[in-house]
């Protein structure tokens, strides 16, 4: 029987031969813990994080879709001061819904283009 996160690894590995983030093109991947959600715009040819998002530092209590709006805003906007129009999404294996989803709209509504 495979786990969860087994399945995630497998799904995240398998996306990863194929996603690959460049300096005109990097790479917004996000990861979802129970509580928190990141996200991080990488460039996978120098190694380097370009921008980076996340909910551990927000100060009001909202739901968990919420948060995660609220950070795809904010990536976004960190993404732009950085000089990034377009990038290729990388949902780290987890399934395109929920959270991860809210994340990905509320990018896009801030000018993200992926």
């Amino acid at each position: 029987m495979i786990t969860k996160t087994e399945r995630r690894l497998k799904i995240k590995t398998r996306v990863r031969g194929k996603v690959s983030g460049t300096s005109e093109r990097p790479r917004l991947s996000v990861y979802r813990s129970n509580k928190q959600i990141y996200a991080q715009v990488i460039d996978d040819v120098n190694g380097r994080t370009l921008a980076s998002a996340s909910s551990l530092k927000m100060e009001d209590k909202l739901p968990k879709k919420e948060m995660a709006a609220k950070v795809g805003d904010l990536i976004a906007k960190n993404a732009k001061e950085a000089g990034i129009e377009t990038v290729v999404f990388d949902r780290n294996g987890f399934l395109y819904h929920g959270r991860i989803k809210e994340l990905a709209d509320a990018a896009r509504k801030g000018g993200l283009k992926f």
